[in-house]
């Protein structure tokens, strides 16, 4: 089988890893891939947003799946696009997508169908926007409509933070058309969780619960990043908290898209805070997250690509998905300077010896070497039987890799750890 595999990040590394796993699978093709991918797949230089590209090579190399994983070309219709030229592919078609390209809209659905998430109101008038913020409880969370690169959400502690950040989206456009609507939110507080789940409109399997370390800084200090690591499974995420959310909220949430005639068939992520009222919904993605994918799929045993085509298929619920015992850490290598400025095409270490567990997030290739060319560059994993010692075997990796200006976060899986010990 001829697989493609649309993106160039860590996350997209980790899915051609576990590809390559199914014996069937001949070729596998990266667009645009990275560095790193280039190990493991074929990379081709054509953009995840270039939908026109993306099917001419599709079609003229004649691709038996492909599988579509950012979010960009997701909302615009990279998988109709494919499907109409007769491509069977993982994820939503763009009807469903704006689970994740519209908050208004996912805000919308879930108070709709009762999907508890945080009380909120829509603005698309800036002065009536500043108007609420005079009386709105704060903290308070302003969103972006659109998409954003997963940077159009500001935690506004004050009310002077507040009435900047709804300034910066809808006047100033710092996050172009996404700021034309804002969401403004109520601040929730407790553990948050992530839950990425397989879902072909009918059955939903939830994968293994992850915590994401979202700050650049250790003991969660400093700017807030796309994730400087991650564990799983997330100790705070209980059998009796999971039965929750698939009641109140993962059911719901495919039942809802149906009702809409938006049938989501897919990876679906929940972005889940558990307070003291339950679990609520932070936000939908319309696809793996990253760099959640990298401890997930480490621990899923079931061959990937065999679930993928039951979603596409719609025979989800004839399959079993299993994951195994254990638990995974990934570290987060990134560059000096990251989430702000930083510099690029610094030569890249990694030993041959542990390569397997490494996904590379951005580099690239320079005379046939890599070279650093993002902001996260490297994301090192390791599974084991404890959450104890795979953090403690992915350091140990971590330490092995090396570029130029690379720093780290050295608590991950910490808090975790903490949580482990509490109950």
């Amino acid at each position: 089988m001829k697989i493609m595999v649309v993106g160039g990040g860590g996350r997209e590394h980790a899915i051609v890893k576990k590809i390559k796993e199914n014996k069937a699978v001949t070729e596998i093709f990266a667009l645009p891939g990275n560095g790193g991918i280039a190990q493991d797949a074929t990379c081709v230089n054509i953009g995840a947003k270039d939908i026109e590209g993306i099917v001419k090579f599709a079609t003229e190399n004649k691709i038996d799946y492909a599988i579509v994983a950012p979010d960009d070309p997701l909302v615009l219709g990279a998988v109709d696009a494919l499907e109409e030229k007769g491509i069977p592919c993982f994820g939503p078609r763009a009807n469903a997508a704006i689970i994740e390209g519209s908050k208004v809209f996912s805000k919308n659905l879930m108070k709709k169908y009762n999907i508890p998430t945080a009380e909120y109101e829509v603005f698309t008038d800036m002065e009536a926007a500043l108007s609420y913020l005079e009386t709105a409880p704060i903290p308070t969370v302003i969103k972006a409509d659109g998409l954003a690169l997963g940077k159009g959400v500001i935690i506004a502690q004050t009310r002077e933070e507040a009435v900047d950040a709804v300034k910066s989206m809808m006047q100033d456009k710092v996050f172009g058309k996404s700021g034309d609507q804002i969401v403004i939110e109520e601040f929730l507080t407790g553990p948050e969780v992530s839950v990425l789940a397989f879902t072909d409109g009918k059955s939903i399997v939830p994968m293994v619960s992850s915590m994401d370390h979202k700050r650049a800084g250790d003991n969660d200090t400093g700017l807030n990043t796309g994730g400087m690591g991650t564990i799983a499974p997330n100790p705070y995420y209980t059998d009796p908290i999971a039965w929750v959310c698939m009641e109140q909220i993962f059911i719901p949430t495919v039942q809802a898209m149906n009702k809409e005639g938006r049938t989501f068939k897919g990876c679906l992520y929940f972005g889940l805070m558990l307070t003291e009222k339950g679990p609520k919904v932070i936000e939908y993605n319309c696809r793996f997250g990253d760099p959640e994918t990298q401890v997930v799929l480490p621990l899923l045993e079931t061959d990937l690509l065999t679930v993928m085509q039951a979603v596409s298929d719609e025979r989800l619920g004839d399959i079993e998905v299993k994951f195994k015992d254990g638990a995974a850490c990934c570290v987060i290598m990134a560059s000096g300077g990251y989430p702000t400025e930083y510099k690029k095409g610094f030569p890249v270490s990694i030993p041959a010896d542990i390569a397997d567990s490494v996904y590379v997030a951005g580099t690239a290739l320079a005379d046939g070497k890599q070279v650093t060319s993002g902001g996260r560059v490297l994301g090192v994993t390791a599974t084991a039987d404890t959450l104890e010692n795979a953090i403690k075997a992915a350091y140990e990796k971590t330490a092995k890799c090396s570029f130029e200006g690379a720093f780290y976060r050295h608590d991950i899986g910490a808090r975790a750890l903490a949580a482990k010990k509490e109950n």
